[in-house]
Order: C-alpha cells, then structure tokens, then sequence
C-alpha cells in the first residue's frame, strides 16, 4: 500500500483518539487523500440491496433486520427490498456471485408483516450488491491477493448485472486492534481500484472502542458482533448507502437509548471523515 494511505487511515483513527501504537507510530497530519468516490455514487437512494459475506452478515437476526427499520424510521414511506447471502467462515472467492443475479431465483418471493408469501415482480433484482471477504482474508499472507482478485471478479459481475458493488470495510478482533489499519488500507485500496463505494464498519468499530472501551461491540469469541457491533455495522451502512445520518433514529434495536445513540454518532462521524476529500 502506498504511504500516503497508511497516512491517511492513520489519522482517520488518531481523529477517533486512537492509539496505534501497535502500528509502530503515531499519525502526523494527513495529507489530501481521495477516498473512493465512483460515478455510482451519485445514484439515488437503492431500492433493492443484496448483502454477500458471512457470518460477521448474519449475526443477531441478520443486518437485513437492522436494515429495514433504520430505513422504515428515517425515510418514511420509501420502499426497500433486500436479501442476505452467507456462508458461515466464507471468503470472498466461496461465492458464486453470477448465480446470485439469475433470473427468477433470488427475490422471486418474500413474507409480509402477516407472515404471507408475496410474489414480486422485478424488473432489477438488485441495484447494489455490498460484498464482504472472511475477516482476515484481505490481509492475509496467502489470501490476500485472492482478496484482490475476487474484489474486481465479483465487482464486474455484479456491474454486468446492472447493480453496483460496495464492499463492505470488517473490523478488527477484539484482541488485534493492529487489524482495523491493515483492512481499512486493503478494503480503501480495492475501492480505488475498482471504482466501487466503502462501508467504514471497522473503523467505526474503532472510533466507537476509542469513546467507549467499556462498551463491549464483540461476543466472548472477540471477532463477532455483539448486537451493539451489528447495529453499528447497520448504522454505518446506512449512513453510506443513503447518505443520511442514523443520528437520532427511533429504531435502536432493543438498545438502551443512549448507548444507540452513541453508536448512531459514531456511525455517521465516521462515515463524514472517510469520505472526505
């Protein structure tokens, strides 16, 4: 990676006031570093979202679950349909992301709030496709150029079936906070090189374990998220896909108020620091 991106995603996380010492210095003052800001960024709101990765995807009823709602309360009225593919451990390259868009398959049917089948018609199954790899394969010694590759790979299908990819930033282990620098550095990279949007979760991880160390975002594993780390992960998808702010949500997930309410700032800080210019 070059140093002007170590830089960069160094001091994103000193403005979190965290230490990194672990990363062998303190940051400086920044340089101007773009942050991936592709053409497809500028669409309008997506109705329809598809969510490719594991189990950091599934944990605690789903992100789709945490998804509707924050969208239901900050965007009355508008409708948005979303499905979740995982595969528990999986890495990028698990996938068979061309499958995922074949005609008549996925989407073809969902539940409503009475628990009935509703068959829907779809002219687009999706309009974006937010992809994430296993948590230590974008930095992995012997996965990370499978990392690389599958990036672009699965961000051209997803492009040839219409839709635009976003990948989706993991977080570090509980007990390797080294990790949060080495995957923003490899998910910004592969942003930049495939002109693709990026969810900041893991260094929303960060900023939120900087403020707040005594709130736990893992179970006792140390690399899944507590239901406070999934809200979080919701909240900053929100905030980068709709370009809105989750602050002040009525959806809190069950959480107590004030705790959603410091993850919801956390959220949107970080996505407003990542994509600045």
């Amino acid at each position: 990676m070059t140093s002007s991106m170590t830089t960069f995603v160094r001091a994103l996380l000193a403005g979190a006031t965290v230490m990194l010492a672990a990363c062998g210095q303190m940051p400086g003052k920044a340089p101007a570093y773009a942050i991936p800001s592709p053409t497809d960024a500028a669409y309008g709101n997506p109705a329809s979202s598809i969510y490719i990765g594991n189990s950091f995807f599934y944990f605690n009823n789903g992100i789709t679950s945490h998804m509707a709602p924050l969208i239901a309360a900050g965007m009355p009225g508008f409708r948005h349909r979303s499905t979740m593919v995982t595969i528990s451990g999986s890495g990028a390259d698990w996938h068979d992301v061309a499958s995922y868009f074949r005609p008549d398959a996925l989407g073809k049917y969902s539940f409503d709030a009475d628990n009935k089948v509703v068959f829907n018609k779809l002219d687009k199954l999706f309009d974006v496709a937010v992809m994430m790899d296993c948590s230590q394969c974008p930095i992995h010694p012997q996965l990370k150029g499978v990392f690389v590759d599958y990036a672009k790979k699965n961000a051209d299908i997803v492009r040839r079936n219409g839709a635009r990819p976003v990948f989706f930033m993991s977080w570090a282990y509980q007990d390797v906070p080294a990790m949060t620098a080495q995957l923003a550095e490899a998910y910004t990279q592969a942003g930049k090189d495939n002109d693709a949007q990026v969810i900041p979760a893991g260094l929303a991880f960060a900023r939120s374990v900087a403020q707040r160390p005594e709130l736990n975002l893992y179970i006792a594993d140390k690399r899944h998220p507590s239901l406070a780390g999934s809200y979080l992960a919701a909240c900053t998808t929100y905030a980068t896909l709709f370009k809105r702010s989750p602050v002040g949500s009525t959806y809190t997930a069950g959480l107590d108020p004030a705790v959603a309410r410091h993850l919801q700032t956390v959220a949107w800080d970080t996505v407003q620091a990542y994509q600045k210019q």
